[in-house]
């Protein structure tokens, strides 16, 4: 079982995969044990895939939009009501639009389609386990533009003061980019790029990436001056 995100460098990631095709469910969940995860459950619908999570409390769900009772975005609510902590990967066969921003009002933290390779849903894994957003190519800029589209405004007057060094690593940090690609990029030490990140996570008071990257967009702090 396990015991919520912040160990996870320390110990196999906990994966719970959601899906209402046997066949399916099985192949990802065998693939994701050969790579070095550890599957705590698989459920087919809302109702199995809540009272698991409640259980298991697994790092990150592997979730299916078209479900047994339901669909995705009514499963991953009900997760993260379950799990507070587990992290929610959708996976699946459709690229909509709808689909995809609904699932991330819902709380996922990115969404793959199922043609994504074994690799690449390892790697999915894995950073949506450390709290990074991760989207198939293509639905990234989909869901940043709809996010600068609903943004109301600026910050509030009274909201945190970023320096400008942490304003530009947050602008990276919600365009996807990791502590060492925004390093290169500001020709900084990677220690000096996470200390950054730490300040502004305290600032914001937001508990990881996924949560500064969705306060630049909604206040417009992910474009460029």
């Amino acid at each position: 079982m396990s015991t919520g995100t912040g160990d996870v460098a320390a110990r196999a990631i906990t994966v719970m995969v959601v899906d209402d095709h046997p066949i399916w469910r099985d192949a990802v969940a065998r693939d994701l044990a050969e790579d070095g995860f550890e599957v705590v459950a698989t459920a087919d619908g809302v109702g199995s895939a809540r009272r698991r999570a409640a259980v298991v409390r697994p790092d990150v769900v592997l979730m299916d939009m078209r479900l047994a009772d339901g669909d995705g975005v009514q499963a991953t609510g009900q997760v993260l009501e379950a799990s507070p902590a587990t992290r929610v990967l959708v996976l699946s066969a459709s690229g909509e639009q709808d689909d995809v921003l609904q699932a991330v009002k819902a709380g996922a933290t990115g969404y793959l389609v199922k043609s994504a390779s074994r690799a690449e849903l390892a790697e999915a894994v894995r950073a949506t386990a450390a709290g990074r957003a991760v989207f198939t190519p293509g639905l990234a800029g989909l869901v940043l533009g709809e996010y600068r589209r609903v943004a109301q405004g600026g910050p509030a007057a009274d909201g945190p003061t970023l320096t400008d060094r942490e304003t530009e690593v947050l602008r990276y940090l919600a365009k996807g980019l990791t502590a060492k690609q925004i390093a290169a990029k500001l020709t900084l030490s990677h220690r000096t790029v996470e200390n950054h990140v730490q300040a502004t996570f305290r600032k914001l008071q937001v508990a990881n990436r996924v949560e500064a990257a969705r306060y630049a967009i909604e206040h417009g702090l992910d474009q460029e001056p």
